[in-house]
């Protein structure tokens, strides 16, 4: 079977805290926008028996406080799924009197043992605000290199998942190709990469709601499950679903993530969806290869695109 990895970066956006607004406006913008944030992601989870990662990103705590963070770690455990490890450096140094203040925006962007220090303090804020210690992590950005991984071997985390070939060779700077997409063991770590689908010649596109149609994402999962790959690793945000102003339902998303859910239940003989915290055991190494290009797949998914900026960002 192909195991999959369905993870969700659940964080403050920046351009909220950026844009001045209140406290609680940037929680719920961030958290829960539009009807369709975490609650509603978590009751779309349930109603298909799916397991989720929350990358949780405890950082704006340094800003905000501990009780936001307590609020999700609690929402997601109480449904069952798991809780791991986000994180976006840029928090370092904010805060509510100015809202320019910010640390280096890219985990890269500094060296291992600050990157090492930080890891830590993060870990042990989601510990603080209940969850269990974190086995795997995401970068924000896609932010890594191999100092990173070094970093999280030494905090004693076992998986990441910040190798993304769309994203290669900024931000997202681990020591492997681009086309790379089966864990693998390095520096120190299981590296899982986010998947990716060749969106042209050479040109990769990472497996994301707000990135791909849902006919590309059933093409990639049948793909996965035909070739027989290690992992299929799937990418969403506690924000992704509604616009951009996080005051409404981006239509387009919303129903990406349905049918993603819908296939991924139909699928799960094949493709059983699974927590870093499960253990898998992952046939490491392979060389599973990206879904080929398709020019129509990519000319529907552009046209898709083209509605959901044009219509569906701008309905609040």
């Amino acid at each position: 079977m192909t195991p999959v990895f369905l993870t969700i970066d659940t964080e403050i956006a920046w351009r909220h805290h950026a844009a001045g607004l209140a406290p609680d406006a940037v929680e719920a913008r961030s958290i829960e926008p539009g009807g369709v944030g975490l609650a509603w992601q978590l009751a779309m989870l349930k109603r298909h028996a799916l397991k989720a990662t929350f990358f949780v990103d405890p950082m704006p705590a340094r800003v905000y406080g501990l009780d936001p963070f307590r609020r999700i770690v609690a929402a997601v455990r109480d449904a069952g799924q798991e809780v791991q490890l986000h994180l976006h450096p840029n928090w370092v140094g904010a805060g509510l009197a100015d809202r320019g203040a910010h640390g280096k925006f890219e985990l890269i962007d500094l060296a291992g043992e600050e990157q090492q220090r930080l890891l830590a303090e993060a870990a042990a804020l989601l510990v603080e605000v209940g969850a269990p210690a974190p086995v795997a992590f995401r970068s924000g950005s896609y932010s890594a290199n191999d100092a990173t991984l070094a970093a999280l071997a030494a905090i004693g985390i076992a998986y990441d998942s910040s190798h993304n070939g769309a994203h290669h060779p900024w931000p997202s700077a681990i020591g492997l190709a681009p086309s790379q997409i089966a864990p693998v063991e390095h520096a120190g770590v299981v590296e899982v990469p986010v998947t990716v689908i060749e969106d042209r010649p050479g040109v990769w596109r990472n497996v994301q709601i707000c990135a791909l149609s849902a006919a590309e994402m059933s093409a990639a999962l049948d793909h996965a499950i035909i070739a027989d790959h290690a992992a299929l690793t799937i990418v969403g945000h506690s924000f992704e679903l509604a616009n951009r102003a996080g005051l409404a339902a981006n239509r387009v998303h919303v129903q990406r993530f349905e049918a993603l859910c819908r296939m991924l239940a139909a699928r799960r003989g094949k493709a059983p969806t699974t927590h870093f915290a499960d253990r898998p055991r992952l046939r490491l190494g392979r060389d599973d290869r990206p879904l080929p290009a398709s020019r129509w797949r990519r000319g529907r998914r552009q046209a898709e695109q083209l509605w959901s900026n044009l219509v569906a960002e701008r309905r609040a």
